[in-house]
């Protein structure tokens, strides 16, 4: 979508009368040169309207309302907009905003009427203000962003290279043994932010079925609660 230029004052708002000149039918229609102005025509009567802050003019819409977000209208030439009534983190009243630290690519705000609510992607995902959607790094094309939850407290890293199933496809979340604790593994979401998760006691940590399992299942693992006390099933370890 183009760079919007901002109008210096609103024109007509609301219940003004307009120069624009109404077709035979009666409906709303867009200004040629301004993306969040319309005209409610009735009876050959024109209205000057302002789509709520944030949001544009969407003719192509067969709802009453057609104000959108600007990532789903296609303005052309409409590049001009009403002023912005900002917040801290809210550009517009209306919109979906990325965190004002450049830094910070996968946490954005969802302002409705200046009502902020923040939002954290799916893990492994930056946000891209110009679809309004968490996407890969690569499609969000972000630079300077940190490196969010890349290791877990004991010092484990996601692998880089991709983890496939038999068929040859990518394996989505996949799952690694701890190295030195039988009922301890990692899952790494969307194959890059880890998480340290753990069987329930009295099972261990199955890497050929990537299932929790019987100690004796598990080769190396038969005798981890061996002379232990704690053998019996009980909740789940979370560390």
């Amino acid at each position: 979508m183009k760079v919007f230029i901002v109008l210096a004052a609103v024109a007509a708002l609301t219940s003004a009368q307009s120069q624009f000149k109404c077709p035979n039918k009666d409906g709303q229609y867009e200004d040629d040169r301004q993306c969040d102005k319309f005209y409610q025509c009735v009876d050959g009567v024109a209205t000057t309207k302002l789509c709520p802050d944030g949001l544009v003019f969407d003719p192509t819409i067969r709802k009453i309302n057609k104000c959108d977000q600007p990532f789903n209208v296609d303005c052309g030439d409409r590049t001009e907009l009403q002023p912005a009534s900002s917040s801290e983190k809210c550009p517009r009243r209306n919109g979906f905003f990325s965190h004002p630290d450049p830094a910070v690519c996968n946490i954005f705000f969802n302002c409705i009427e200046g009502e902020v609510v923040e939002v954290k992607c799916t893990a492994g995902l930056h946000f891209d203000e110009y679809s309004g959607t968490c996407v890969w790094p690569d499609s969000a094309g972000r630079q300077g962003c940190n490196a969010q939850d890349k290791k877990t407290k004991d010092g484990f890293e996601c692998p880089k290279d991709q983890k496939k199933d038999p068929q040859g496809q990518a394996v989505a979340h996949p799952k690694f043994p701890h190295p030195n604790d039988c009922q301890r593994f990692y899952v790494c979401l969307n194959g890059v932010e880890p998480r340290d998760l753990g069987c329930q006691v009295g099972e261990v940590y199955n890497e050929e079925t990537e299932r929790c399992d019987a100690p004796e299942n598990v080769r190396g693992c038969e005798d981890w609660y061996k002379d232990s006390e704690d053998a019996a099933p009980g909740p789940k370890a979370r560390s």
